[in-house]
């Protein structure tokens, strides 16, 4: 089988975190390729940024079947707002799914979700993505922390310390029985804060990946 993750962002390092996080759950007989955006944002964090993304979406499935490899059998968009999800679900042969979608799919097996994240402009953004997607009435709440998924990525001490905090305080504010620990950059992180959180926290890079490739 083979999976293409679309970083809709230009971090080409962001890009070699999905491919590496994915590689953990995909079997020795899957292919994975991770690629990056051309163009747009090098991180998305606001509503034009993500608007640009969901071109960029287009562009790099375009720029990947004309490079004449193996066509895809499942494509993962690698960014929590899964940006050009329908447009490429509609032009694409292969299933494709998100971080996001695939998230909220994990987290309603358990009911009541919340979110934690970084960036505190995506808080309006991912409602409207749960409601566009029929989550939104198990969608409790969302707890946004000032830095970026880049930014926390950058310092992953701090990030546990920060992360944990967000999470309980989400669990315990918005009565959730899963919180969802999204975004590209925040990949490996679930596990990490799992200890110090009551509730199942779920990796939208891990459970994108696992639900791309069924």
């Amino acid at each position: 089988m083979h999976l293409l993750i679309i970083n809709p962002n230009t971090t080409a390092a962001i890009t070699s975190l999905l491919g590496a996080h994915a590689r953990q759950v995909a079997g020795p007989d899957m292919q994975i390729d991770a690629v990056t955006a051309r163009f747009g944002a090098p991180y998305i964090a606001c509503e034009a940024t993500y608007a640009v993304a969901g071109h960029a979406v287009l562009d790099a499935w375009a720029c990947a079947l004309a490079a004449g490899s193996t066509p895809p059998d499942a494509v993962l968009i690698g960014c929590f707002g899964d940006p050009g999800l329908l447009a490429l679900r509609e032009s694409s042969r292969a299933p494709v799914t998100g971080l996001a979608e695939a998230a909220f799919t994990e987290a309603a097996k358990y009911g009541p979700f919340a979110i934690v994240t970084g960036g505190q402009r995506w808080k309006p953004m991912l409602e409207r993505q749960a409601h566009q997607l029929g989550y939104g009435q198990l969608l409790q709440g969302i707890h946004t922390v000032v830095p970026t998924g880049a930014q926390l990525a950058q310092d992953p001490v701090a990030a546990r310390s920060l992360l944990a905090s967000a999470c309980q305080q989400a669990a315990r504010a918005f009565k959730a029985k899963a919180v969802i620990l999204g975004g590209a950059g925040l990949a490996g992180m679930a596990a990490v804060v799992q200890a110090d959180v009551a509730v199942p926290v779920i990796d939208s890079v891990l459970t994108g990946t696992r639900q791309a490739l069924l």
